[in-house]
């Protein structure tokens, strides 16, 4: 694996875990896809810093089962500021 990889993946998920991020976010930060992030923090990750790549997890996780409430979040937004402007 190149070094910049390496280092990319350790990056994200300094910021993943420092942030309690999603995936989205993370991709949107650093400038690259979903699938990048997500293959950086469950495969790559677990062979440089296991350790790391256990928090990162954790987060994953908790943001897995949350992301149910944030679409319902993101749904009423969308649909209030819809009615306020007709």
């Amino acid at each position: 694996m190149k070094d910049y990889i390496e280092e990319r993946a350790v990056e994200i998920a300094h910021y993943i875990v420092e942030h309690k991020a999603t995936v989205r976010q993370t991709a949107k930060v650093y400038g690259i896809s979903k699938s990048t992030v997500h293959k950086d923090v469950t495969e790559r990750l677990s062979k440089i810093n296991p350790s790391l790549a256990k928090q990162t997890r954790e987060i994953l996780n908790i943001n897995k089962q949350e992301r149910h409430i944030r679409g319902g979040f993101a749904t009423r937004e969308k649909y209030l500021h819809k009615h306020q402007r007709a």
